[in-house]
């Protein structure tokens, strides 16, 4: 019988007119429940992260044990137990694994459920302290040389300032004299937080990144609406996102910022509203630099050459990066003029999270991984200049293409950290790509298990013995 026939046509002749209703089958009850799992089990293994961190090295930020702070530890230090190294890991995997479930069953989870999942997991890690990263110590680090101790955060890092300050003994040893990389729009904003105290301005930061988040998954759903794609598919792939959450929120990271009015000047280009677009984009960008990104694919996208729409996307993001470079000289004279040297450096120095850097470390083969990093920034040049042409002559969406390119800066990255998959899932979230999903799930994978490994002794030997 073929589905678009009348029910009445497959009648058997001499058939009762009596017709029940059709039983659900079992296997939709039980994926309905598989669904409900995942979101559960995926909310309370935040929980079980957030309540055990203020005790658990493992999720403390490096040098976090070395001071006691009160507060800086958040609420649930009352409540608060140990981890020990092999139980936190175990508990990212399961989280990641409940993740994937309500990902594949997301059709059967209702918006109000997965609202409601994503709020909860948001709050969890807002009010746990801060975890596995020293950054938002860095941000109160750079806010504090320029506005108290005047010294410019773009041309010394963080040992400038005094070394009684308990603040200096916070900051990564990687960061400790490194200038600041972040946009000047962010770093001249935090400035008031370096009057406030150390737990303060951490909660402050953690309720930045916890908002931005939850707006972005509001501006995501109404953008996937517009364009036709399920909007709690969206919300789930990342505001779930163990990496985006645990990391990102639970660490206060600004990448969360950039993408709130990176996200929303992709969806006012979808509104056709340009000038706010192009404002928004280099709002984001003045936060951090990779906000850009999405830029040329919106200005080549061929919906913007009818009826002149390029031109106000220009003018948009013109005006607003005028007003930033003004506030930015205004606080910062030409120091943000080395942003540039100093990303060069940091990727050049890698991580072990990326390709190169993994390589470097993992594998003891430094040359190698610096052979591998030349090779993947050319990769990454050449893929996105391939995926811009294909824009331009229309044969592929520019927020898929976007969304692609996304994926190759984070393969081809020499410093990849966690969180940046971050970068990635709103793109996704707007596109109604099958492939584009599993690639972005399996990118997730593949960083939380390099990360789980190499809190492990010797745990990478296995890829060079």
């Amino acid at each position: 019988m073929s589905v678009n026939e009348p029910l009445g046509a497959a009648l058997p002749q001499g058939a009762g007119l009596e017709l029940k209703a059709p039983t659900r089958p079992q296997i939709a009850v039980s994926d309905r429940r598989l669904a409900q799992i995942g979101l559960v089990g995926t909310v309370l293994l935040g929980l079980l992260l957030g309540v055990a961190a203020s005790q658990t090295d493992t999720l403390m930020p490096q040098n976090m044990a070395l001071v006691a702070m009160g507060w800086i530890t958040g609420p649930l230090r009352y409540i608060s137990f140990h981890l020990a190294t092999g139980e936190t890991m175990l508990a990212l995997g399961l989280m990641f694994g409940f993740y994937l479930l309500a990902v594949k069953y997301t059709r059967l989870i209702s918006a109000r459920a997965a609202i409601t999942a994503i709020v909860a997991l948001n709050v969890i890690l807002l009010i746990a302290p801060p975890l596995f990263s020293t950054d938002v110590f860095s941000y109160e680090a750079y806010a504090r040389m320029f506005t108290i101790d005047g010294v410019n955060p773009y041309v010394h890092g963080p040992y400038a300032i005094s070394l009684a300050q308990p603040l200096y003994s916070l900051v990564g040893a990687k960061w400790i004299g490194m200038p600041s990389a972040y946009g000047p729009l962010f770093t001249a904003l935090s400035g008031p937080l370096a009057f406030t105290s150390i737990a303060v301005s951490t909660y402050v930061f953690k309720l930045t990144a916890a908002l931005s988040c939850l707006g972005t998954v509001a501006i995501m759903w109404r953008g996937a609406r517009l364009r036709g794609v399920d909007p709690v598919r969206g919300a789930v792939l990342f505001g779930l996102n163990p990496l985006v959450v645990v990391y990102g929120v639970g660490g206060g990271h600004n990448d969360l910022v950039m993408l709130l009015p990176m996200i929303a000047g992709v969806y006012a280009v979808l509104r056709n509203q340009d000038r706010k677009a192009g404002a928004m984009i280099a709002v984001a960008t003045a936060i951090k630099l990779t906000g850009a990104l999405v830029a040329p694919f919106a200005y080549l996208a061929p919906e913007m050459a009818t009826g002149g729409r390029r031109r106000p996307l220009l003018l948009g993001a013109g005006v607003t990066t005028v007003a930033v470079l003004a506030i930015s000289f205004g606080v910062f004279g030409t120091g943000p003029l080395h942003l540039p040297a100093i990303l060069n450096r940091i990727q050049s120095e890698g991580d072990w999270h990326s390709i190169p850097g993994f390589i470097s470390t993992a594998m003891r083969l430094p040359s190698v991984g610096q052979v591998a990093g030349a090779i993947l920034s050319v990769v990454f040049v050449v893929c996105s200049g391939w995926l811009l042409w294909r824009v331009w002559k229309g044969t592929i969406d520019w927020i898929e293409a976007a969304a692609w390119s996304t994926v190759a800066i984070l393969v081809c990255a020499g410093s990849l950290l966690p969180w940046y998959v971050a970068w990635l899932f709103p793109l996704v979230a707007l596109c109604d790509n099958p492939r584009l999903v599993r690639v972005s799930l399996w990118l997730t994978g593949v960083i939380l298990a390099i990360t789980i490994l190499g809190y492990f002794p010797n745990g990478s030997a296995i890829f060079w013995v």
